[in-house]
């Protein structure tokens, strides 16, 4: 799973409360800069405290200002300003818990994104300004969309609610924002490592563990981390081996994670009941493209109906091929969890002739950034430019972007690609800065990933344009409110225009673009781009039947009957073709619905229908600049000036359609 980790700017926090000469890539010129201010100096704990204390202090003047402006036509833009203010002092600190090499640099940046927490939620049940904001003069239409959404926002985090509901409201955000930090610091503090013989490691390829750690018997010592979970899970021969590396990532969070989960569950429900909603999803959704729970259980349902035989038919082949391999009898041949990426892969070897793991050789790990970043440049006029930086950790890199035919500088963008302790272990954007054209602020994105350092799958670099296409929302967003910029939009579209590019991975217009930043790269044979192709759609109702059922226990877990966390999906789970293995805890580490995807999941699925049909204007050239330009300045540049549904319609020049996922699930 990726995700979009959601800005904290003052709308949304309301609700929830250097390298040169880097591989495949010019040198850097000596006179290029970063666009926006460079990411701050936070390496020690002190620094961290200092900024905590500075920033919570700036956002205390800047609103107390605020609170005495006269409610005139520049109250809006005060209002942003504050916002600004806000951005600039939380962001970066509340990123560096996720990123910080140190355990007591990333504690400290825990403790201090809780003061903030507890600030926002203070300013989010302000009357003052919320009278103030009804008020203000709202003469252009993107004025009304911030005042809309703003007073949303402020009414979402009970400021119209009775005194002694709005202290209720008050402390449930503050513990839920809590709580979820506590969920997240569990799964990385956790640093699981399982103990492996190199016998136990038969077919697992030899890069992903020769130069790992041993322990004292010698014993390889692997991580949970994508790199070494993925190659394991695909290609080990012993089931010892996988049960036992899928074990230790099923179970990441623990029994802590499932009281923590039952507890934010619960927290919820007594959230929404304060106004007077007996369920989390009708009150989370209902300013959402969804609008309701019956709407997004009805869009799931369609979405079942389509892919349930799909899903039992994979089933079945994996079961045979692991009958075949085994030289059981079909009934004997159960599939367990740990075998189901082992013997896709296999029948994927077997049917089209690839290998995930082969892949890798056409995809080499910086250079791929270098090819991902070169779609979006030819795509969307813009020029991605290394700078020397020094950041977070040594590895990090930093580029500046900007606007290829003019040069006119856009954004900054920093990119975390592979894994360490303690570091955030899935893939993730976090918007750290946002734009306003009205006071030349221009975005910064941090996209953080945890790829093979020999080279990327082709899932991976699919992962890699997703999370790219986040920064990308964030990095050429042209709103004229700061609180309205780049991924600010309804949530069950925010992650569209990221699934979108997706698609741009394996084709021939798209591949060749990877000799122009990478000469030496081996390009991948025509013949074999045709069966990458194909092999996609292997698989398909195992793939989507999963995110079915992620997006279902979400809603379920939320809905009007208090559920206890791991019976509901163990429940759930075991109505799978798959089933359920009793004891895994899956949901102990499924930390999208802990946060910001809670009682939203099901926008993955949402999105993905509006992704793909975002893509139909590129089927004649996937590297059309003209469509993309429009692209470009109708949906990203808009962010959230204008709801979803409206931005679809002014790329498209029709109303969204659902035609293109469903015949796509189908085939």
């Amino acid at each position: 799973m990726t995700s979009m980790q959601t800005p904290r700017r003052l709308v949304g926090a309301l609700l929830l409360a250097g390298l040169t000469g880097i591989a495949g890539f010019a040198q850097a010129e000596a006179a290029a800069t970063l666009p926006a201010p460079l990411f701050p100096t936070l390496k020690t704990v002190a620094q961290i405290r200092q900024a905590c204390d500075s920033g919570l202090a700036s956002a205390k003047k800047a609103l107390a200002q605020l609170e005495r402006r006269k409610v005139d036509l520049g109250w809006m833009a005060a209002f942003d300003d504050y916002a600004a203010t806000v951005e600039d002092g939380q962001s970066a600190v509340d990123f560096v818990q996720y990123v910080h090499p140190d355990k007591a640099g990333r504690d400290a940046a825990q403790a201090c994104s809780m003061r903030w927490t507890q600030f926002n939620s203070t300013v989010a049940q302000n009357e003052q300004l919320y009278k103030a904001l009804k008020r203000a003069p709202t003469p252009q239409p993107r004025d009304r969309e911030l005042q809309r959404v703003a007073l949303g926002a402020f009414e979402d985090s009970g400021v119209s609610l009775p005194a002694p509901k709005r202290q209720r409201a008050k402390a449930i955000i503050d513990k839920l924002g809590e709580l979820d930090q506590q969920f997240n610091k569990n799964i990385r503090d956790a640093s699981l490592q399982i103990a492996y013989t190199e016998a136990e490691l038969q077919g697992v390829p030899e890069g992903v563990w020769k130069n790992a750690r041993r322990d004292a018997q010698g014993r390889i010592l692997l991580g949970v981390d994508y790199p070494s979970y993925g190659p394991v899970l695909q290609s080990a021969e012993n089931p010892e081996t996988r049960r036992r590396m899928w074990e230790a990532k099923v179970n990441e969070g623990g029994e802590p994670n499932l009281r923590l989960l039952a507890e934010i569950a619960q927290l919820r429900r007594e959230y929404a009941g304060l106004f007077g909603y007996d369920n989390y999803v009708d009150f989370n959704l209902r300013r959402r493209m969804a609008g309701n729970a019956q709407a997004a259980w009805k869009f799931l349902d369609e979405v079942q109906a389509t892919v349930t035989e799909r899903e039992r038919a994979d089933v079945a082949e994996l079961q045979a091929a692991k009958a075949q391999h085994l030289g059981l009898p079909l009934a004997q041949a159960r599939v367990e969890r740990w075998d189901a990426s082992f013997y896709a892969e296999r029948l994927r070897q077997a049917r089209f002739q690839v290998d995930q793991e082969a892949l890798r050789e056409y995809f080499p790990a910086q250079e791929s950034l270098r090819f991902a970043m070169r779609i979006i440049e030819r795509l969307m006029g813009v020029k991605y430019t290394p700078v020397p930086a020094e950041l977070w950790h040594p590895e990090v890199q930093a580029f500046a972007v900007s606007d290829a035919a003019t040069g006119k500088p856009l954004a900054n963008l920093y990119v975390d690609l592979f894994p360490r302790e303690g570091k955030y272990n899935h893939a993730a954007v976090w918007p750290l800065r946002g734009s306003a054209t009205r006071i030349g602020r221009l975005p910064a994105a941090a996209l953080v990933v945890n790829f093979n350092r020999k080279g990327l799958t082709v899932d991976e670099m699919e992962t890699l344009l997703h999370e790219l296409g986040h920064a990308v929302h964030n990095n050429l967003s042209n709103t004229f409110y700061l609180q309205q910029a780049g991924t600010a939009v309804m949530h069950d579209f925010v992650e569209a225009p990221s699934q979108m590019l997706e698609d741009w991975v394996v084709n021939k217009q798209v591949l060749p673009l990877m000799r122009e930043v990478c000469a030496d790269c081996k390009p991948m044979p025509e013949a074999l781009v045709d069966k990458v192709v194909a092999a996609k759609h292997f698989g398909k109702g195992t793939q989507y039947g999963r995110q079915h059922l992620y997006a279902s226990y979400d809603l379920a877990l939320h809905g009007k009957d208090p559920q206890d966390p791991q019976a509901l999906w163990a429940k759930m789970e075991g109505a799978t073709p798959m089933g359920h293995v009793p004891g895994s805890k899956f949901v102990a580490g499924f930390s999208h619905i802990a946060g910001g995807y809670g009682a939203g999941y099901y926008g993955y699925l949402w999105s993905l229908v509006l992704a793909m049909d975002l893509r139909s204007p590129f089927e004649a050239n996937k590297l059309d600049a003209e469509i993309g330009r429009r692209y470009r300045e109708r949906i990203l540049a808009q962010g959230g000036q204008k709801p979803a549904p409206e931005l679809v319609r002014d790329f498209l020049g029709r109303n969204p359609s659902n035609a293109a996922f469903f015949d796509y699930l189908k085939h």
